[in-house]
């Protein structure tokens, strides 16, 4: 399954919204990498096992099931999660890219692909949908908490 979404970050038409910067999105998604409980309650425990300035090595779980995976940083541009074939578990990939198609009006588009061809997909039509649906509302929540944070002050002191 293929799917992608664009959640907007900044609505510049309502003077009631703050806006927030790119430097303050681009600190969310990477906090959202960095500390995925935050975003995820579901989660059980995250540790990452190496970090640099462009990447991070992860390792998730949920309850008994432990996943790898493989988050490459983009400085202000997008974050990229890659998860490789591990047991049960097919190799795929979720990319969070910025998007600023004016100054200050931020988007973030959200690309899935759980690397499946598209017979594949045609067979699992019904559960995909719901898959877009849970993915849907899961990233409209990132951006939510992304800008709670950012509304109190809590992404600034991390800008670097």
């Amino acid at each position: 399954m293929k799917f992608e979404h664009l959640v907007e970050i900044n609505d510049l038409s309502n003077p009631m919204i703050m806006v927030i910067s790119r430097a303050q999105l681009w600190r969310g998604l990477v906090l959202r990498a960095e500390t995925p409980k935050l975003f995820v309650p579901y989660l059980d425990d995250a540790s990452i096992t190496d970090h640099t300035e462009l990447s991070m090595t992860r390792t998730l779980r949920y309850g008994e099931l432990l996943i790898t995976d493989k988050v490459s940083l983009n400085h202000l541009e997008h974050v990229h999660y890659h998860v490789t074939a591990q047991k049960d578990i097919p190799q795929s990939s979720l990319r969070m890219t910025i998007e600023e198609p004016q100054p200050d009006a931020l988007f973030v588009r959200f690309a899935y692909d759980d690397g499946h061809s598209a017979e594949d997909d045609l067979a699992n039509a019904l559960y995909n949908e719901y898959r877009r649906s849970a993915y849907d509302e899961a990233d409209v929540e990132t951006v939510r908490l992304i800008r709670e944070m950012a509304e109190d002050g809590r992404l600034d002191s991390l800008l670097s």
